[in-house]
């Protein structure tokens, strides 16, 4: 075959080349505006998320800070919310231990401490469900349960930490549960996590209703309070305004005012309330009926 017979032949694929070519460049490049259109999309819909997970963020940190900017964590301490040790219930090591189970699934707790010989040598905390499990166990009955080994390790705190200290050192040893103790080691009260939960979103529970342990709302207006009931919680409760800088309880507050350990059935008036001394154990104030009167000025 001769050059101009091949040029011959040859000449009519040229274009037919050139337009495969030029449609596999068209192909490339229309793939090329497809993927980049694509990873613009994915771009423009990662924003719009992270725009919204940082405006919910933001929206979240705002309600953190509109809970917590009204009441200041450093200024209150834990003796200030601490149940009582007059007021706390706890478990007797030395009670048969089927009294103490009895005593712990009566109880309204999860936790109770556990103390041996005096009720400032706490020597564990005993958790409701680690008492079930025990239970559980094949052999055990409440008759022969070894509640020592049930109970857990004590936590103490001192008296002076603060709502904010103790609040952090809840969250990172991931407990709920601290028993508080004084400068001389001696058991004051306990605090929980819910304790301080309660003093920055207040208490969860039903307005109308009085749901308060040591406090029984009469048909006449007037209430019957536990002397260990704290000064805070009936505040919060009824919107009192009694002080609690002086006496953390109730009876406290009726010994601190009246100047005196009362005798029964004695009666003082102050900050618009009528406190009558109904019980008295020894030295102890245990039981008060409180009624309210017009406002007047402190006194006996």
């Amino acid at each position: 075959m001769t050059g101009e017979t091949s040029a011959a032949l040859a000449s009519p694929v040229w274009p037919w080349v050139v337009l495969v070519l030029g449609l596999v460049a068209a192909a490339l490049i229309f793939r090329q505006r497809s993927s980049i259109a694509a990873l613009w999309r994915s771009h423009q819909e990662t924003r719009e998320a992270d725009g919204e997970r940082s405006r919910d963020g933001g929206a979240a940190k705002s309600d953190r800070d509109r809970i917590t900017s009204g009441l200041d964590l450093d200024a209150l301490e834990v003796s200030d919310i601490m149940v009582h040790r007059t007021a706390m219930r706890a478990l007797n090591a030395g009670d048969p231990p089927e009294e103490i189970v009895k005593a712990v699934l009566e109880s309204p707790y999860t936790r109770m401490p556990l103390w041996a010989g005096s009720v400032d040598n706490i020597v564990g905390v005993v958790h409701a469900k680690d008492l079930l499990r025990a239970l559980a166990e094949p052999g055990v009955e409440p008759r022969n349960l070894d509640i020592t080994r049930v109970a857990q390790k004590p936590w103490f705190v001192p008296d002076t930490t603060t709502l904010k200290e103790q609040l952090a050192a809840f969250l990172r040893r991931q407990e709920h549960f601290a028993t508080v103790v004084d400068e001389y080691g001696e058991v004051q009260g306990v605090v929980t996590l819910q304790d301080i939960l309660k003093e920055i979103v207040g208490d969860i529970s039903d307005e109308t209703a009085v749901d308060m342990q040591g406090v029984r709302q009469e048909a006449d207006g007037s209430l019957v309070v536990d002397g260990g009931v704290s000064i805070r919680d009936l505040n919060r409760a009824f919107t009192w305004n009694l002080p609690d800088e002086e006496a953390t309880t109730i009876a406290g507050l009726v010994i601190h005012e009246s100047k005196s350990i009362p005798e029964e059935r004695q009666a003082f008036t102050f900050y618009g309330k009528r406190f009558i001394v109904m019980k008295r154990v020894k030295n102890r104030i245990t039981k008060l009926r409180i009624r309210p009167v017009e406002p007047g000025p402190a006194g006996t």
